[in-house]
């Protein structure tokens, strides 16, 4: 039953999670001391402009941030076969309500803690991988509702005979 609509709206899930590993996160620049800091799934760089070229000044790796949309995207992809046994489906969609919602959180606490690198910035950007594991959330929550809504169709059923 790849075909119903919780189906795709899983595979947007992972698709979602999988761009926010691949593109930044989110930016933040001070355009007096000509700083730069990108942060992406991997790691933060803080790149300074010199003489018209960049100069890398720190390197923060944060691997976690990795790892927990991957592991998302894992249960998502478990979740989506699982069509047979809805009930488990909904357990894996809220288990991957938490494990979003803890990597969002992260993110936000690094990209404040951002600050402690450029001490004061005039532009800040969440950039499309931030908004992607935003998407994917969205995602998670209305395939959530549709197989519960799915679940009650076939209770139901069960009931007339």
């Amino acid at each position: 039953m790849i075909q119903r609509i919780q189906s795709i709206l899983l595979v947007l899930v992972i698709a979602s999670l999988i761009s926010s590993v691949v593109f930044p996160l989110g930016l933040k620049a001070n355009e007096e001391l000509k700083e730069v800091a990108e942060m992406s799934a991997k790691e933060t760089v803080v790149k300074k402009l010199v003489d018209g070229e960049e100069k890398v000044l720190e390197t923060k790796g944060h691997i976690y941030l990795f790892i927990l949309p991957l592991l998302a995207a894992g249960v998502a992809l478990f979740s989506l076969f699982q069509y047979k046994n809805r009930l488990r489906q909904m357990q894996l969609g809220a288990l991957n309500s938490l494990i979003m919602a803890g990597s969002l959180g992260l993110i936000v606490f690094k990209y404040v803690d951002l600050g402690e690198l450029i001490p004061v910035t005039t532009h800040e950007t969440p950039l499309f991988g931030f908004w992607a594991l935003a998407a994917a959330m969205i995602f998670n929550l209305s395939a959530n509702r549709f197989i519960r809504k799915d679940e009650k169709l076939v209770k139901s059923m069960d009931r007339i005979r």
